[in-house]
Formats: C-alpha cells, sequence, structure tokens
C-alpha cells in the first residue's frame, strides 16, 4: 500500500474518487502513465502495489464513486500493460467482475466498460476467466438498465471473438455452466444463451455436436417461447444441429431420443412438430443405436398420429411405418415386451387412429416373434377382450384378427370364446350393437363351424336361461342371414344324409334348445321337417308369449328371403314334403290372425298346388306316425320327407328325435320355472311397496282440523 501511495499522488486518488466523470477520467489516464512508466522499468512489484490500492481502497469501497474510479483505474493500469498484464490478471479482473453484480447500475455499467478495455489488451489470457464471465454476463442480459444492458451486449461480443480465436477455450468446463442455465425462463437470457450456442457451434475445433444432450432439452424449451424472436433463433440453432447429425458419422442418439420423447408430448404444438421430426430423422439414422429405444420412441409415436395439427400426423404416420418396417430382434435388444406395453397403453386412447396403430404393432409383433409374443399374453389378454366393445368398428375388426390369430391355439380359442360369451351377458347393448359383426369376423377367421361349436358347447351349460335364450337367437339369426356362414348352412342342409352336417345339427341343437324359435328355424334349415312339426306341437300355452310372437314374425320374413328358397320350391311338391306343410301351417296356427306374419305365410301356402295331394299321404301325415312309415325306397335311400341321398346308409336314423325333443322340452320346462318365479318375485315385490305404501297413509299424522265457533 505504502509502495502505491509513493508513486501515485494525492491529488490524482482524489479525483479518482471525485463525482464528476472527467476527473476521474483524467486521474484514470494520470495512473495509466505512472503504470506504464513503471512497466518499463520492470518494477512489477510497485506494480501490484498500485493495482491492489485499486482493487482494496477503490471497487471495494463503500462509496460508489470510489467503486467507479477504482474500475476506470484497473482499466487504465491494464492499457499500460500492454503485453505484460497478463501477468497481473489475477488481481484485476476479480475485484471488476464483482462490480458487475453492484447493486448500483452506474457501478454495473463501468465494470462492463472496464472488462471490456481489459479484455481488448489481454485478449486470450482472458479465457481463464470465461465461466465466471460468462456467468455474469448472463445476469446482465437482463439487467433493469438498459444502459447496463447495452455495454453487456458490447462486451459479450468482444468475448465472442476472443473466443472463436483462442485455442484455450475448455468446452468441457464451460457445458456444465451451459446447462444450468438453460432452464432459465427469461427471454433475454434465453437469447444470450442460444446466441452462445450458435456462435461455440460456428468454430470448427469446439464440437459442440457432442455436448448436444447436454443443452438440447433447454433448446426445445425456448420453441414456446412467447417471444417469436426467441422460437425463431432456438429453430434455426436446432435446425443447424439437426443438419450436423446427419452429416456426422458418429451421435449419441440414446440420451437425446429419451429429451425428443418427452418432448413430443409438449402441450405447445411447434415443439411437438419440431419432437417428432427430429424423431424421424433419428429412425432413419439411429440404427442399431435405437433398437433399445423403440418403445420409448412408439410411446412418443402412437399419441402423434392423432394429433389436431395435419403436419403432425403425417409426420408421426411417416415414422410409425418407417419404425415398422425395421425387422429388430430380440437379440439385439429389441424389447417385444415394452414394445407390447406401450400399445396395450394406448389402447385407453381417446383417439381412435391411435387405437388402430397399436394394433397394427400388436399384430405385426405376432405375426414376426409369435413365440415371444404368446410369453406376454397375460399382460395384454385383457386388454385385446375388453377392446371388443370398442366403439369403432375398425378397431373391432383388428381386435379380431389378433384374437384370431392367438386363438389358433385351442385353450385360447376357449378362452377367448368364454369371454365373447361373458362380455354379452354383462352388457346386452354389446350384443345387440356388436354382435353380429364379432361373431361373423370370427367365423371367417377361425372356421365357423368351430367358432359356432364352441359357442353353443358354452352356452349348453350356461346358467342364465334369459341370456342363454337371447344368445342363442342371436347366433341362429346370424346362422341363418350372414353370406359368411353359406357353408355352414349348406352343412345343416345336410343333416339327414351326411355324418358332418348330422353331427354340426346335434352339437348345435343342446344349445338352440333354450328359444323354441331357434329350435324351429334350425329343423327347417336341416329339413327335419317332421322334427319341426313335432317340436311345434309339443309347445303348450306358456311358450306362446310376446317374445315368441315377435321371433317367430321374424322367421316368418327371413322365409321369404333367398336363404330358403329351396324350402319355399319344395312347397311346389307338398305329396313328398307333406311334414313341411304340416310345420308351416303348425306356425300359420300360432299367429294371430290380423299379424302381417300370417299374412304373409298364408299367402305363400295359398300357392301350394293341390294337385299333388294325396289320400293316403295325407292319412299318414295327420296320424304322426313315427319316421320310418314315412320314408320311401326306390334304389336309393329317401330323406324325411322325400329328399333323395345317395350311398349314405340310413345316417337320419342316427340322430335320436324323440330323445331330442325331449331334451328341448326339458329345457324350455326350465325356461318356464324361472319365468314364473320371477313373476312371482314381481308381484311379491309389487305388494311389498304397495303394503309399504298403506303402513306409511296410516301412521301419517291427521292434517284435519276443527273449525272454532268463530
Amino acid at each position: 500500500m505504502a509502495d502505491a501511495l509513493s508513486v501515485i499522488p494525492a491529488s490524482v486518488l482524489r479525483n479518482l474518487s471525485d463525482k464528476l466523470y472527467e476527473k476521474r477520467k483524467n486521474a484514470a489516464l494520470e495512473i495509466e502513465g505512472i503504470v506504464k512508466q513503471l512497466a518499463s522499468v520492470g518494477d512489477h512489484d510497485k506494480i501490484s502495489a498500485v493495482i491492489n490500492l485499486l482493487a482494496k481502497e477503490f471497487t471495494y469501497s463503500a462509496l460508489s464513486n470510489h467503486r467507479k474510479g477504482g474500475l476506470i483505474g484497473l482499466a487504465a493500469a491494464t492499457v499500460a500493460l500492454s503485453s505484460e498484464a497478463a501477468q497481473h490478471l489475477e488481481q484485476i479482473v476479480p475485484p471488476v467482475l464483482n462490480s458487475l453484480s453492484d447493486q448500483d447500475s452506474r457501478v454495473r455499467y463501468y465494470a462492463c466498460e472496464a472488462l471490456y478495455n481489459i479484455a481488448k489488451v489481454v485478449r486470450g489470457d482472458f479465457i481463464i476467466f470465461f465461466n465466471q464471465i460468462f456467468d455474469a454476463l448472463c445476469k446482465l442480459s437482463a439487467d433493469s438498465d438498459p444502459n447496463v444492458q447495452s455495454a453487456a451486449h458490447l462486451l459479450d461480443r468482444l468475448v465472442k471473438d476472443i473466443v472463436t480465436e483462442s485455442d484455450q477455450f475448455s468446452i468441457e468446463e464451460f457445458i456444465p455452466l451451459l446447462r444450468e442455465r438453460m432452464n432459465v425462463l427469461n427471454p433475454y437470457v434465453r437469447q444470450f444463451l442460444v446466441g452462445w450456442i450458435t456462435v461455440l457451434d460456428s468454430v470448427p475445433d469446439i464440437d459442440m455436436l457432442g455436448f448436444l444432450p447436454d443443452f438440447l432439452d433447454g433448446l426445445f424449451n425456448m420453441l414456446s417461447d412467447s417471444s417469436h424472436e426467441i422460437r425463431q433463433q432456438a429453430d434455426s440453432a436446432l435446425s443447424e444441429f439437426l443438419q450436423e447429425i446427419k452429416n456426422s458419422p458418429s451421435v449419441d442418439y440414446g440420451r437425446m431420443t429419451e429429451i425428443l420423447v418427452q418432448r413430443a408430448a409438449s402441450p405447445d404444438e411447434f415443439t411437438r412438430l419440431t419432437a417428432i421430426t427430429w424423431i424421424n430423422e433419428f429412425v432413419k439414422l439411429g440404427g442399431d443405436q435405437l433398437v433399445p429405444y423403440y418403445a420409448d420412441i412408439l410411446g412418443a409415436i402412437l399419441p402423434c398420429i392423432s394429433d389436431k395439427e395435419e403436419k403432425i400426423r403425417v409426420v408421426a404416420r411417416e415414422t410409425n411405418e418407417e419404425l415398422r418396417s425395421i425387422k429388430a430382434d430380440p437379440a439385439e435388444g429389441f424389447d417385444i415386451g415394452a414394445i407390447l406395453s406401450i400399445a396395450r397403453r394406448q389402447l385407453d386412447s381417446e383417439w381412435e387412429a391411435t387405437r388402430i396403430e397399436a394394433l397394427h404393432w400388436i399384430s405385426t409383433l405376432l405375426d414376426r416373434h409369435r413365440a415371444e409374443v404368446l410369453c406376454f399374453l397375460n399382460d395384454i389378454f385383457d386388454t385385446l377382450l375388453k377392446a371388443l366393445s370398442d366403439s369403432s368398428d375398425e378397431v373391432v375388426l383388428l381386435v379380431l384378427d389378433i384374437h384370431a390369430c392367438i386363438a389358433q391355439d385351442p385353450p385360447h380359442f376357449h378362452q377367448l370364446v368364454v369371454f365373447l360369451v361373458h362380455s354379452f351377458r354383462v352388457d346386452h347393448s354389446l350384443l345387440e350393437r356388436r354382435g353380429a359383426l364379432i361373431i361373423r369376423r370370427l367365423c371367417v377367421l377361425l372356421d365357423a363351424e368351430r367358432v359356432y361349436r364352441e359357442l353353443s358347447t358354452i352356452l349348453e351349460e350356461e346358467a342364465d336361461l334369459d341370456f342363454a335364450c337371447i344368445m342363442v337367437q342371436a347366433l341362429n339369426l346370424i346362422l341363418l342371414t350372414s353370406s359368411e356362414l353359406s357353408k355352414l348352412r349348406e352343412l345343416l342342409k345336410q343333416s339327414l344324409g351326411n355324418a358332418a352336417g348330422k353331427d354340426l345339427f346335434v352339437s348345435l341343437y343342446a344349445s338352440w334348445c333354450h328359444s323354441p324359435m331357434a329350435i324351429i328355424s334350425l329343423c327347417l334349415l336341416a329339413q327335419t321337417y317332421q322334427h319341426a312339426s313335432s317340436v311345434i306341437q309339443s309347445l303348450v300355452e306358456e311358450d306362446v308369449n310376446v317374445k315368441f310372437l315377435v321371433q317367430l314374425d321374424k322367421m316368418i320374413r327371413l322365409l321369404e328371403t333367398p336363404v330358403f328358397t329351396y324350402l319355399r320350391l319344395q312347397l311346389l311338391e307338398p305329396g313328398r314334403y307333406l311334414w313341411l306343410l304340416k310345420a308351416l301351417y303348425g306356425i300359420l296356427m300360432l299367429l294371430p290372425q290380423q299379424s302381417a306374419a300370417f299374412k304373409i305365410l298364408r299367402t305363400r301356402l295359398k300357392a301350394v298346388p293341390s294337385y299333388s295331394f294325396n289320400g293316403d299321404q295325407l292319412e299318414r301325415a295327420s296320424s304322426g306316425n313315427s319316421y320310418n312309415q314315412n320314408l320311401h325306397y326306390s334304389g336309393s335311400q329317401i330323406t324325411e320327407d322325400g329328399g333323395i341321398s345317395q350311398d349314405n346308409g340310413d345316417l337320419h336314423n342316427g340322430i335320436n328325435f324323440d330323445s331330442r325333443l325331449q331334451q328341448f322340452q326339458q329345457m324350455q320346462q326350465q325356461h318356464r320355472m324361472l319365468e314364473k318365479s320371477q313373476a312371482q318375485t314381481r308381484k311379491s315385490s309389487t305388494s311389498l311397496s304397495k303394503d309399504g305404501a298403506e303402513a306409511e297413509k296410516s301412521q301419517r299424522p291427521s292434517t284435519s282440523t276443527k273449525r272454532g265457533p268463530g
């Protein structure tokens, strides 16, 4: 301190702390001359003393004018030292840096000015303080004083020039500081940071791309900034980095992919578009590096497929197709379980397009890695089953395709059909809305006979008799009307002359017993007309209710469709098909005469030609003789009502119709008992409600009052 005072006149020190800028400036010029003279003789001890005096007595003073003078004095000393200033920087720079955070805006301004002058002198030697200077400039970029901001910008440009021409800059030491600052929301700071990222990326010797994962998330965060300029700068920087990635042979895709996946779910539209665009490029470029991240990528893509913005949807679909076309192997780290988990979660998406693509992924994995997928079946099967209730027909059809693929294995097939029946039981509206679609599609995918046999087996043991009746009626209607089941109908038509047809007839019969109308329809389809007549004759008063008549009406109308053309043509030979005629007349007798169905069937029967009738035949038919009494032989076997069946033996006799009729009657008896029980329950419930109302009325206090004499 004494050495400094001996070389600097007291008047200079007084002027250095004067409130007038001109006096401080002149004092600084005198200090510059003094230091220059000391430097010329190499007296660095006194130079250190002068710098120490300026720092401690001035820049750290409690008086702002002293601090201002100290700053201008340190800058002057640095200018005087010129090329020899580097050895004194450890003394000069820290006090100036400290002043950058001074509470007095004018002091901060002079600190920027002093640091600018110091940096101009020392240039590359300034780099050792880069992180501290960067940190200070980052704060000053958002300074409340516009003059300080302006001074900081000038200093910032100079520091950028120094860094770009320096070979001492350490990007490794700088990145942690940059990463820490990237989440700051202040727009001025964001502009400052993007500016530095862009400048450093332009320096050939600085590998910013290698550190991109450290600040990529921050750049994406800026894409949703309220300032258009900041969004534009961040987008420009990201575009430049993406281009570098395309041209670089070595990129760390993994860490960046994790960031992109998160940003693809951003509420900001522009951020989502940029993220999904990057993911699209990564899928094309990443190769083996991306295999472990396929599930995460898929989790980002699928929601974007249903994005409200068309550009995002287009890129997402393209990326999805690109990803699905890559045939990765589990041995390479391809996690099938993770992919399935993502697809399963997306089946709960509110968007149809996303659910559809999730199903396409499950289907693709089944095709390529069936054994591995089946290992995870327990994780996805319930969700796939629930998806059968989806509001979209396309989704339901895709789900059925997947189920059909899984159901190639018998246990899974049984599990599927059991769940279907369960779903229809708990949700009758599903049966009404989707029952036909689901059953028809399964029949196409899994063989109609196999599906119907399995359904019949399950419904035969169904405890809920009302549901069983409804389900059988639905299945019967599908059987009679769907083009997909035409082969099944043809097989049933041969029930009396073909072992396979007979076996199918018997298989369906057990469950069809739940519905009289279904049994009659089945018998007409199988051409077991005598048994149809017997079933009709066995009906009792309780069977012919409103529900029965509604179903009967439907069947009459079905008899007029192309499916039953063969039956209507058989009426041209009433003498040969007496039991058909008797069955139809039996149905007619059950119908109310004023109903439309009665008129339709009566009109049809009026068209039956009478010339074919034979008195003996009518007598035999009306007597109700057994089947064998009504068979005629002429070289080949004649079926029940006279149809010819070549060389098949007496197969129709293999069906024990008496036993079948008994089976039907027993099942209908169960239904009648259930109906009576339900009626009694309803009656008891109504009675209890009525009694309760009466009791409540009797306990209610009287509201009548006697009028007084007045």
